[in-house]
């Protein structure tokens, strides 16, 4: 093989098949509200700071995780549905733009009036990303301890 060329010889570019909507029907099933990768990871974390939050209770916004005499509301935001960076992001997307674009700013819309209306109850409201839930938790299982105080662990 000449140097320089491709290891493929003689294969056709692979032409991008549509999803029928039985597909993206089934894809779409699959994506929890609840029990998310960040989800797990940050009540294992919770669980070793020996941390006890109550689980999606029935408050405003339903958080994630909330400690309840504390009046703290800790939500794990994945990355595409609340639009993290959506400015440069949104540009990116190529499939069912007349759909997502309104979705996501939709979403995003509504964390902040959850946010707002949070603290008007009198609520600490802590929001984490994707990525720092993944890659530094122990940063966002302090951010928690501090506003959870020392003698207001339970949920």
């Amino acid at each position: 093989m000449e140097r320089g060329s491709s290891t493929r010889r003689n294969v056709a570019p692979r032409k991008h098949r549509r999803r029928t909507k039985a597909q993206i029907s089934y894809n779409m099933s699959r994506v929890r509200s609840t029990g998310s990768e960040i989800e797990r990871v940050m009540e294992q974390a919770l669980r070793r700071a020996h941390l006890k939050p109550v689980k999606q209770p029935r408050v405003l916004g339903r958080p994630d995780f909330a400690f309840m005499r504390a009046r703290v509301a800790v939500f794990c935001d994945s990355h595409f549905w609340h639009g993290y960076r959506w400015r440069t992001r949104q540009g990116e997307l190529r499939r069912n733009r007349s759909f997502w674009v309104p979705k996501i700013l939709s979403n995003i819309r509504r964390d902040q009036l959850v946010n707002r209306g949070l603290r008007d109850e009198g609520w600490t409201v802590l929001r984490f990303w994707e990525h720092q839930i993944l890659g530094s938790i122990d940063d966002c299982i302090s951010k928690i301890q501090a506003a959870v105080g020392p003698k207001k662990r339970g949920g």
